[in-house]
């Protein structure tokens, strides 16, 4: 009885031991890189390089992301702007303990540098829809962290695009299948303010350490 038991313990042993472990966590997104193949930080400064080929609006490969005064003169609104790198940024993912940036992951995008509004952080968010407009603008005033529905708005993401990358606002920090899901890409206005706003066409970007 003995001799016929151990070969069948012997290979159930083995076919359990080749099977995934319950509940082991899928494999990480994965990590996004800057233009010299450097993985993004948390902890490190960004300029966001919208790249040429995709828009009439973007003149140069020095263009880059900045801040504006448009309708009222706070807070500013996310704009392009032409001839130079614009103002750096920081990236906190969803979970902070997590030093690296990886794409389709909720994240918080914050101008590191001060700006006239004392009032208003530099934390990007969706502004209220522009119904003359008919727009939703990347605003700021958000803050960071405190995933919740009062914070849905202050949550975007990075994925890969045309070999490159797209920011997108698509939420999945509070599950509801009511949320918005578009590109972040440019409107521009009469006045020729190159606002990034949800769109159906992407801006290509990259990222480069600051």
């Amino acid at each position: 009885m003995k001799i016929t038991l151990l070969p069948l313990a012997f290979v159930l042993l083995f076919a359990l031991s080749t099977q995934p472990l319950l509940g082991a966590a899928d494999a990480s997104p994965e990590q996004v890189v800057d233009t010299a193949g450097k993985i993004l930080r948390a902890d490190t400064k960004y300029y966001i390089l919208p790249s040429m080929p995709h828009y009439r609006y973007i003149t140069s490969n020095t263009d880059g992301l900045g801040l504006a005064s448009i309708g009222e003169f706070c807070p500013l609104d996310v704009v392009v702007v032409n001839g130079y790198h614009g103002l750096p940024l920081t990236f906190t993912p969803v979970n902070p303990k997590k030093g690296v940036i990886r794409v389709s992951t909720d994240l918080n995008i914050k101008f590191a540098d001060w700006t006239r509004c004392p009032h208003y952080s530099t934390v990007w968010k969706l502004d209220d829809f522009d119904v003359s407009r008919k727009q939703w603008f990347v605003t700021t005033g958000g803050v960071v962290g405190n995933p919740s529905w009062e914070t849905i708005r202050n949550w975007f993401k990075i994925e890969k695009y045309d070999g490159a990358y797209k920011l997108v606002y698509c939420p999945s920090v509070m599950q509801s299948p009511k949320h918005l899901c578009k590109n972040v890409g440019i409107f521009e206005d009469q006045k020729g303010n190159k606002r990034l706003a949800l769109t159906d066409v992407p801006l290509k970007v990259r990222f480069q350490k600051a």
